[in-house]
C-alpha cells in the first residue's frame, strides 16, 4: 500500500541481501506490527518502531525463542527465553539491554533451577538455588554467580528407615566465594551441632561442638579438628564440601531434561513455563475422564487473553510506586484487591475477604491470609482469577461442556476487560496520593490487626468488620461534630453496596485492609477541616482528655470489683494520670525517628511521579500532604499509641490487684493454718497433761494397796 508516493500501510519489503519485512509501514518506515525474516531462518514477529524491534515481540533463532519486551532492538523488560526445542532450559524474568538483570527464574537442563536476583547474566543478590541432581539447596546472598555473604545451604539425605522425617545437613552463616568462611552454625543430620568460626569450608577458630549424646566441647578448632585433640573424630561427622556445585549458566545448545520449577514433571506447551497454571483444586471438581481436555481448553482460553492479563498485571503492580523504566514490580495483595473492586467483583455477593479464603491455596501456609504485602507472580495471579471465576459462575452454567472455560470467559468479558485499569477509590486513583500513603501502610496494618478478630478456623485468618471499625473510632476518640458515625458509614458504603443505604447499614460486613486504609484517607479529609492552630500545637489534648475519662471509668470499674487491697488501684490511677506526659515524650521521640512520615520526604517522593494518572498541582499537593500527615502522625497514631499505653497500664493495674489478692489470700490461709496449728498444739498439750495426771493418780493408788497387803519384812 502507498500513500502520496510513500509506502504507507501493510506491505512486504525485501532487501537485496534477502532480509524480508512483512507488516505495517508509515511513510516508508517499518512501524507498527510486523515480521522480519533473515537468511539463516531466524524470525522476529511483534511491534516495530522506526524499523527496529521495539515493544512486545517474539524472536526465534534456531532452537532459541524469546518472547517479551524490546527496547530499541534489545531485550529490555519482562521476557521469557527458551534455549532448546524441548523447552527444558529456560529463563523467565527481567532483562536490561540484552542482559539478564533484576528478578527472574532460571531452569537448567540438568533439572536444577534458581529463583532470585540477577546482574549481567549472573546470579547476584538474594536468591535460592536448588541442585536436584545432587539434592542440595542454597538460599541467601550471591555475588557474580557464587554464594557470597550470608545464607543457608542444605544437603538432603535419604530418609532413614522407619522414620517420617527427612534427614539433612544444614549450614547457616557466612560464605565467601562459595565457601564457608567466617561465623556460622552447622546442623548435622545425626543430631550433632557446631557453632563457631570457619575458614575455607573447615572449622577454624573458636567454636563449640555439641555431640549427639549431649556432651559439649568448647575451644579452638584448627583445620576442621579440635586443637587439643587433633586425631579425635567428631562423633563420626564429616562436614560436606561445597566444591563442585557452582552451577554455570548452561549454553543454549544444552538439552538435558529439566523439571519444572512449579513441581510438575510436565508443563504446558501452549502457555509456556511463565504461565504454569496451578488449578489442581479446580480440576478435582471435574470428572477424571474430562480433566485433560478441560485443562487444555482452559490453557487455550487463557492464551487468547494473555496479552490483556499481562497488561493488567503490569498496570496494577505499578500502582503506588514511582515510575520505573522496566516496571519490575510484583503484584501485591493490596493491588489485587483494588483490581477486584475496580471490576465490581464485590458486587457479586462476595467480599474481598471471602475471595482471599477462596485463593488461600495459592499463598504459603506461613503467610497471612489477608496480608496486603503478600506478592503474587503472573501465573499465580491468573490461577487466582480462574479460581474466582469458577466460584462466581459455576452454578449458572452447569450445562456447559467446559465449565472452567465458560466461567473464565464470562468473568473476563463481563467484569475484568470492561472495567480494569479504571482505578477508583481514595488510594490508587491519584498516583501522588498512593506514593505518599505507602509511607503509612505498615503502622496502619498494625492498627488493623490490633482491632481485628481472629477466625476460629485459622489463627492467621483475622479480619475487621464495619462494626469493629466504628468501635475503633470510638475507642480512639476520633469522632467529633464533623466526623460522626453516620459519616463514617457513608464513607464505607461509597463502593460497597452491601454496606447499606441511608437508613440501614450492614455492620457485620467484613472489610479488608484496602477498604480500611481508604476509609482512613477519606476520614483524613473530613478531619482536616477541624484542625486549628491550637490543635496543631497540642495535637493530643482532646484525645488525651477523652482517653483519660475512659481510663478513669475503667479503673473505677476494676476497683469496685475488689473490696480490699486499695493500694494497687491507687497505683494504677496514678500511672494512668501520668501516662499523658509519658505519651507526649514518646511522640516527640517517634516523630524524630519517622522520616517516612515527614512532609518533606513525601514531597520528594512525589516529584519522581511520571505520566500515568492525574497529578496534583503544587499547592494542592502540598496541602493534601500536610492534611494527611496531620491526620496520621498527629491524630491517629498518637491516639492508638495512647490507647495501647492506657490498656497496658490498666492491665498492669489489674495484674497488681490480682497479685495483691493472691498475697492477701495467702496471708489469710497462713493465719488460718497458724491458728489451726496453735489449736492443735493446745489440744495435744491438754491431752498430754490429762494423760500425765491419770498416770500419777494410778501410781498413788498402787502405793496405798501395797502398804496394806505387803507383809512386814521383819
Amino acid at each position: 500500500m502507498f500513500s502520496e508516493g510513500l509506502m504507507h500501510g501493510r506491505g512486504v519489503y525485501t532487501w537485496a541481501n534477502g532480509v524480508k519485512y512483512e507488516g505495517e509501514f508509515v511513510s516508508n518506515v517499518p512501524m507498527g506490527h510486523g515480521k522480519y525474516t533473515w537468511l539463516d531462518g531466524s524470525t522476529y514477529e511483534g511491534q516495530v518502531f522506526n524499523a527496529i524491534r521495539h515493544g512486545v515481540g517474539t524472536h526465534k533463532c534456531a532452537s532459541v525463542i524469546f518472547r517479551g519486551a524490546w527496547h530499541r532492538g534489545k531485550r529490555h523488560g519482562k521476557g521469557t527465553i527458551h534455549y532448546n526445542r524441548d523447552a527444558t532450559s529456560w529463563f523467565d524474568g527481567d532483562w536490561v539491554h540484552n542482559n539478564i538483570e533484576g528478578w527472574g527464574v532460571r531452569c537448567y537442563p540438568s533439572g536444577n533451577f534458581y529463583e532470585g536476583q540477577w546482574k549481567k547474566n549472573q546470579r547476584h543478590g538474594e536468591g535460592t538455588m536448588k541442585w536436584l541432581d545432587v539434592k542440595q539447596e542454597y538460599s541467601g546472598t550471591w555475588h557474580n554467580g557464587v554464594q557470597h555473604g550470608k545464607g543457608t545451604h542444605t544437603w538432603f539425605l535419604k530418609r532413614k528407615t522407619g522414620s517420617q522425617y527427612p534427614q539433612r545437613n544444614e549450614y547457616r552463616g557466612d560464605l565467601v566465594e562459595g565457601q564457608r568462611h567466617g561465623c556460622g552454625t552447622f546442623y548435622y543430620a545425626g543430631g550433632a551441632l557446631y557453632q563457631g568460626g570457619w575458614k575455607h569450608n573447615k572449622k577454624h577458630g573458636q567454636g563449640k561442638f555439641i555431640f549427639k549424646n549431649g556432651r559439649v566441647f568448647e575451644g579452638e578448632f584448627v583445620d576442621d579438628h579440635m586443637a587439643e585433640f587433633p586425631s579425635f573424630c567428631l562423633d563420626g561427622s564429616k562436614t560436606p564440601n561445597l566444591s563442585g556445585i557452582r552451577t554455570h549458566t548452561p549454553l543454549p545448545e544444552d538439552s538435558i531434561c529439566a523439571r519444572r520449577l512449579w513441581g510438575s514433571d510436565s508443563h504446558s506447551v501452549v502457555l509456556g513455563p511463565d504461565v504454569a497454571l496451578d488449578i489442581a483444586s479446580l480440576l478435582e471438581k471435574i470428572p477424571s475422564s474430562q480433566r485433560d481436555v478441560e485443562r487444555k481448553q482452559v490453557e487455550f482460553v487463557v492464551l487468547r487473553h494473555i496479552s490483556e492479563l499481562r497488561s493488567i498485571y503490569s498496570f496494577y503492580s505499578s500502582l503506588g510506586h514511582p515510575q520505573s523504566p522496566d516496571n519490575t514490580f510484583l503484584l501485591s495483595r493490596l493491588q489485587f484487591w483494588r483490581l477486584l473492586k475496580d471490576c465490581y467483583i464485590h458486587h457479586h455477593d462476595i467480599t474481598l475477604a471471602q475471595v482471599d479464603r477462596l485463593i488461600r491455596e495459592e499463598v504459603p501456609p506461613e503467610e497471612e491470609v489477608h496480608s496486603p504485602f503478600t506478592a503474587m507472580l503472573l501465573h499465580t495471579f491468573i490461577s487466582c482469577v480462574l479460581v474466582l471465576a469458577y466460584h462466581m459462575y459455576h452454578e449458572d452454567i452447569q450445562s456447559s461442556n467446559s465449565v472452567l472455560v465458560a466461567c473464565f470467559s464470562k468473568l473476563m468479558n463481563d467484569k475484568i476487560l470492561p472495567n480494569a485499569k479504571n482505578v477508583k477509590g481514595f488510594l490508587f486513583s491519584n498516583p501522588v496520593h498512593a506514593v505518599v500513603t505507602v509511607n503509612y501502610t505498615e503502622r496502619c496494618w498494625e492498627i488493623y490487626q490490633a482491632f481485628s478478630v481472629v477466625k476460629p478456623a485459622s489463627s492467621a485468618d483475622h479480619t475487621m468488620t464495619c462494626r469493629h471499625l466504628v468501635w475503633m473510632f470510638k475507642d480512639l476518640g476520633l469522632f467529633d461534630a464533623k466526623l460522626t458515625t453516620g459519616k463514617l458509614l457513608k464513607i464505607m458504603s461509597a463502593e460497597n453496596i452491601d454496606t447499606g443505604e441511608w437508613s440501614f447499614y450492614n455492620l457485620d460486613l467484613e472489610i479488608t485492609f484496602l477498604e480500611f486504609l481508604e476509609a482512613l484517607l477519606a476520614c483524613a479529609e473530613v478531619k482536616s477541616q477541624l484542625i486549628g492552630q491550637d490543635r496543631q500545637q497540642h495535637p493530643c489534648s482532646e484525645i488525651e482528655a477523652k482517653q483519660t475519662t475512659r481510663s478513669r471509668d475503667i479503673l473505677q470499674l476494676s476497683s469496685s470489683e475488689s473490696q480490699q487491697n486499695l493500694s494497687p488501684v491507687a497505683t494504677s490511677q496514678t500511672a494512668a494520670s501520668d501516662s499523658a506526659t509519658q505519651l507526649s515524650e514518646v511522640h516527640k521521640k517517634e516523630e524524630s525517628l519517622l522520616p517516612l512520615h515527614s512532609t518533606e520526604r513525601a514531597a520528594e517522593e512525589v516529584k519522581v511521579i511520571g505520566v500515568g494518572g492525574p497529578v496534583t498541582h503544587g499547592d494542592e499537593m502540598d496541602q493534601w500532604i500536610q492534611r494527611t500527615h496531620q491526620f496520621f502522625s498527629q491524630i491517629l497514631f498518637p491516639a492508638y499509641d495512647y490507647s495501647r499505653l492506657l490498656t497496658r497500664e490498666v492491665e498492669e493495674g489489674r495484674l497488681r490487684q490480682e497479685a495483691q489478692k493472691r498475697i492477701s489470700l495467702a496471708k489469710v490461709l497462713e493465719q488460718t493454718r497458724l491458728k489451726e496449728w496453735e489449736e492443735e498444739e493446745r489440744r495435744q498439750r491438754k491431752e498430754l497433761e490429762e494423760t500425765a495426771a491419770e498416770k500419777a493418780d494410778g501410781q498413788e493408788d498402787e502405793v496405798d494397796v501395797s502398804s496394806v497387803l505387803a507383809p512386814d519384812p521383819k
